[in-house]
């Protein structure tokens, strides 16, 4: 069991990912690929992926790499997962390049003792910080071959999560948010009791809690090693197997186009949506967005009202039924 210890300056100081992040996935993946666990909800994934690095040598090296400091379970340096900024894989992989020596020393010293460190990773004396340039290409190999295939449909299920937890929030301020994370974490004032595969303790001492939505995280929580640093806790989301999110999101596709179904799938996950949120959720340029909510405006999927300053969307009953009846899934959540 993890106790993590709140006090009220930490209670007020409470964040949630609003996405999911791509180092923190990219760990996680790695372990399920390792592994057997969650044969419904990562099996399809799992030989996809074994077939996908079967054909692609770059990505299978690389892979393999990764498996050397990064175990099915067990300890994982650090390093590896920077502070969650909510940006893109680029911003933490520049962060990662950044670590400094002592904290790659500290990271590699405490990995040698519990598994061998290889070779590539090591100075002729110490860890090399050279050897950050290996890891960060690896990464972004990993993860294109890993998750960049499937990344929407993470996004989708993290952004539902953080509409669920967004909602308690509002409803019942963080003591209902620290409550929502059952059953792998119970709220007992003033301690978080997370289920953990070892013993430990964390005092947060006034600096909050980071929590993470994870995709591929299972079954319990995961957190940082080393508690000096910033807390994070990483904790798995309700998940649609992602063959399944697929074959639903392609029905969906051929009727409107990957673009125009992949807003109304966004517009109808939350009560309102500006083209702004929108373009920002999906990565497109404003102008792409407002020419696709358009279009599904006049298509009758789509209304829009001016609210003060902005222009918000809603998803109409026609479309939350064409969306039920493609099997695609959503929560609705908050504004927030």
């Amino acid at each position: 069991m993890l106790r993590i210890h709140f006090g009220w300056s930490d209670l007020e100081n409470i964040r949630i990912a609003q996405q999911p992040d791509p180092l923190w996935e990219l760990m996680c993946a790695v372990c399920r690929l390792q592994t057997s666990d969650g044969p419904v909800e990562f099996g399809h994934w799992r030989r996809e992926t074994g077939q996908r690095l079967s054909r692609d040598r770059p990505a299978s090296h690389a892979l393999g790499m990764l498996r050397t400091v990064i175990p099915a379970s067990g300890y994982i340096p650090d390093f590896l997962t920077p502070p969650v900024t909510g940006e893109c894989l680029d911003s933490g992989l520049e962060m990662l390049r950044a670590t400094p020596r002592d904290r790659l020393v500290a990271d590699i010293t405490r990995l040698a003792g519990t598994r061998p460190v290889p070779g590539w990773i090591r100075g002729p004396h110490e860890p090399a910080v050279s050897s950050l340039k290996l890891v960060s290409d690896a990464l972004r190999t990993s993860f294109r071959a890993l998750l960049a295939p499937h990344w929407r449909h993470v996004r989708s299920a993290v952004g539902d999560d953080v509409s669920v937890r967004t909602r308690a929030v509002l409803d019942g301020g963080t003591a209902a948010l620290l409550e929502g994370l059952r059953p792998f974490a119970h709220w007992n004032p003033p301690y978080l009791d997370v289920d953990y595969p070892v013993e430990r303790e964390l005092r947060l001492d006034g600096r909050g809690l980071t929590l993470v939505p994870s995709y591929f995280c299972w079954r319990r929580p995961t957190a940082l090693a080393d508690p000096e640093l910033d807390p994070v806790l990483v904790y798995p989301v309700a998940k649609q197997p992602l063959d399944v999110a697929r074959a639903g999101e392609e029905r969906l596709e051929r009727l409107l186009g990957r673009t125009r179904s992949a807003v109304l799938v966004d517009v109808a996950g939350h009560p309102a949506r500006t083209t702004t949120q929108v373009a920002q959720a999906l990565e497109l340029a404003p102008a792409s967005a407002s020419y696709q909510i358009g279009v599904l405006r006049g298509a009758g999927l789509i209304v829009s009202r001016r609210d003060g300053k902005h222009v918000e969307h809603t998803a109409t009953p026609l479309a939350l039924n064409l969306l039920a009846g493609s099997g695609t899934t959503f929560r609705r959540g908050s504004k927030a």
